[in-house]
């Protein structure tokens, strides 16, 4: 009798067990349900909300900046590597533009390739040239098209160097005196790059950064010269780099610094004005010379030929 009721309890205390079970695995599998649901939800939101995030966005944006990235990266593979590196060292020289990198500037090039051949066909059909006519326009109007990206970059480069090039003697006149004043040489970067602006003052500021994210003072000195490529900051970075190996006076390295690219500005606006005559030669023989001999002398030679021949021009 007793191992009977031992069965019961067993059988009844196994039943219990296993539907406790099933309402503990109900409630574990409805709460995975309900948060897979949630899930889903804020997943569909977010995705909805994306979209319509991008569909907001101006018609440039969706379309024509990924099908520019995308023919930049198919230009990547046609253009040789030597020109790519070119490209990214105008960039870096250009300070680098945002939203534009080598691969742009390829797809650029294609564009302006394809669309100046196209022009080019285009026009020389419809003024009826000869088709051996219309090849050779379209293939001048191609290579324009595929130079003209990397000119434009290339001026802008130039133009940067020049600027850093005016705001260097006075840069360096304004720091000389900070050093001198008192300050660390790294606070009188910053003075200088708070009072002026320009692209040199961005390149200080840059070298700044990197030393405060601990890249050495003399490889952000050599990382600022490779970044700028003029030959009177070059100067600078060498003596600088030199003062910091050697310990030499930093105020006395800046102000032999700062006196000779005085010197330099103004051996560079002697040299200007010394080819100015040679520039205005041209320009007086077919420009100026020609209207004054008609002002001058025509009157004269109008005169004379009514007075001689009695012609009455």
């Amino acid at each position: 009798m007793s191992s009977a009721v031992y069965l019961s309890l067993g059988l009844l205390a196994t039943f219990s067990a296993i539907i406790v079970g099933g309402f503990a695995l109900e409630a574990a599998l409805s709460e995975r349900r309900r948060s897979v649901d949630l899930l889903r939800s804020q997943v569909g939101e977010v995705n909805k909300n994306l979209r319509d995030q991008e569909l907001a966005e101006p018609f440039l944006e969706r379309v024509i900046v990924p099908v520019v990235s995308t023919l930049g990266r198919a230009g990547r593979r046609i253009t040789p590597l030597g020109m790519r590196d070119r490209i990214a060292r105008k960039l870096i020289l250009a300070g680098s533009p945002p939203g534009l990198d080598a691969e742009k500037v390829a797809a650029f090039k294609i564009f302006g390739a394809v669309g100046g051949g196209v022009f080019g066909i285009v026009v020389a059909a419809i003024s009826g040239f000869s088709a051996s006519f219309t090849l050779e326009v379209a293939a001048f109007l191609a290579a324009f098209g595929f130079l003209l990206p990397g000119a434009g970059l290339g001026q802008r480069a130039i133009h940067r160097q020049e600027t850093i090039q005016k705001a260097l003697p006075d840069s360096m006149d304004l720091l000389t005196i900070s050093v001198e004043a008192g300050l660390g040489f790294d606070a009188a970067l910053a003075h200088v790059r708070r009072n002026v602006p320009g692209p040199l003052s961005d390149e200080f500021a840059r070298m700044l950064q990197e030393m405060q994210l601990g890249v050495s003072r003399v490889d952000a000195f050599r990382h600022l010269s490779d970044r700028t490529d003029v030959d009177e900051l070059r100067a600078f970075v060498l003596a600088m780099i030199q003062a910091d190996v050697f310990g030499v006076s930093i105020a006395k390295v800046l102000r032999a610094q700062a006196k000779e690219l005085r010197v330099k500005r103004r051996q560079r606006a002697e040299e200007k004005a010394q080819k100015l005559p040679v520039k205005l030669l041209f320009p007086l023989l077919f420009g100026i010379l020609p209207s004054m001999f008609v002002v001058i002398v025509g009157p004269g030679v109008i005169r004379m030929l009514h007075s001689f021949l009695g012609i009455n021009p």
